[in-house]
Parts: C-alpha cells; sequence; structure tokens
C-alpha cells in the first residue's frame, strides 16, 4: 500500500523544514575543481606530487593562535609538495574557510620560498559572495609571504557583496602563509 502526500502540502513541508534547520534560502553549491585537477593546475611540469601531514602540537597551536589571533581550525593539516627529482617545484594547501552559512573549499599555491604564486576556489556553497572567485579578487594575494599583514580593506581591497567571504578568505590566506612558514620552510632560511 502506497502513501502519497499531495504535491502543494510537501513543499510545504519542505519548506518548513528548511526554515527550521536554519536555512532561509538553500545553498547554491558550485564545485570548480577536484584535489588532483586543482594540483595538476598548480604542478602541470611537476614530475610528481606528494603530500605530508602535520598534527599540531599543544606549542604549536599556541605559537599560531598567538600571530593569528585565533586558533588554527584543525588540529591537523596537508601540505602538497611537488617535485621534479629532489628539487621542490612548489607546495600546495586545500583548506576550507567559514563562510556566512556554509565552509568555502580554496587551494593555494606556493613558491619553494613561501610566496603565494596562485589561489583558486575549489567550491563554493553561498548563494552571495561568489565575487571571491574572481581573478581580480585573488590576483592581490600573489607574492604575499608570511611577513605580509593580510588585512582586509588594507592591504587587500574587499569584493562589494562579498565581504564576508572576503574576509574569510583573507584570514584562510593568512593562516595557510603560517603554517607554511611554521611547519615547512622554518628551518631552511637563507637555504
Amino acid at each position: 500500500m502506497s502513501h502519497r502526500i499531495p504535491f502543494g502540502k510537501a513543499l510545504r513541508c519542505v519548506l518548513l523544514a528548511s526554515l527550521l534547520l536554519g536555512g532561509s534560502r538553500p545553498a547554491c553549491a558550485q564545485t570548480f575543481y577536484t584535489a588532483r585537477s586543482v594540483l595538476a593546475l598548480f604542478f602541470p611540469s611537476s614530475q610528481r606530487v606528494t603530500y605530508r601531514r602535520f598534527e599540531l602540537t599543544p606549542e604549536l597551536r599556541g605559537k599560531l593562535t598567538q600571530k593569528l589571533g585565533a586558533p588554527p581550525a584543525k588540529d591537523a593539516y596537508t601540505f602538497y609538495y611537488a617535485l621534479t627529482g629532489e628539487t621542490v617545484d612548489g607546495y600546495a594547501l586545500i583548506d576550507e574557510v567559514m563562510g556566512q552559512y556554509m565552509p568555502i573549499t580554496y587551494a593555494i599555491k606556493f613558491s619553494p620560498r613561501g610566496a603565494v604564486q596562485q589561489v583558486e576556489i575549489m567550491a563554493y556553497r553561498e548563494n552571495y559572495g561568489s565575487e571571491v572567485g574572481d581573478a581580480r579578487f585573488r590576483k592581490q594575494f600573489v607574492g604575499k609571504t608570511a611577513a605580509d599583514p593580510l588585512l582586509l580593506d588594507s592591504d587587500i581591497v574587499a569584493v562589494s557583496g562579498a565581504t564576508l567571504s572576503c574576509r574569510a578568505l583573507t584570514g584562510g590566506l593568512r593562516r595557510g602563509l603560517a603554517l607554511l612558514q611554521e611547519l615547512l620552510l622554518r628551518d631552511k632560511v637563507g637555504k
């Protein structure tokens, strides 16, 4: 025996459930890259790409919290290394920041010395603010290092209508640069 719910009643139930679960409007997910495709974009001529996962010690979490003004979002981060022979061609980090309601997944390509070379939005799930994916916004990060302040409306200009996403992504880039410096480059200064 099957039970049919009239379409109008079903629609009202879905809308009511959406409102009760906190979503006044459904998110509009856009996926642009997978991990494999963004790494291929970043390192097209490297012989291989490998990775290393770093667990954050309490000491390192404290140091990063002091440097960033907030604790790192996760207890572990994975950095990707692009290699040609034994030479490091660059590094990459895939991470997420919280937008207004949903996470924004992004990837950063770093030079072997720790400067941002490219930023790509991998998945954007909000209805508004997707302008953070525009090249003119993302290009502002190119050349930045852990020594740069990366402050919104100071050295990074926000996109009108996407302020929350711009602020979140700027904070994520600042975190990525600090992690790269502390986890990979701190002992390589001058090398």
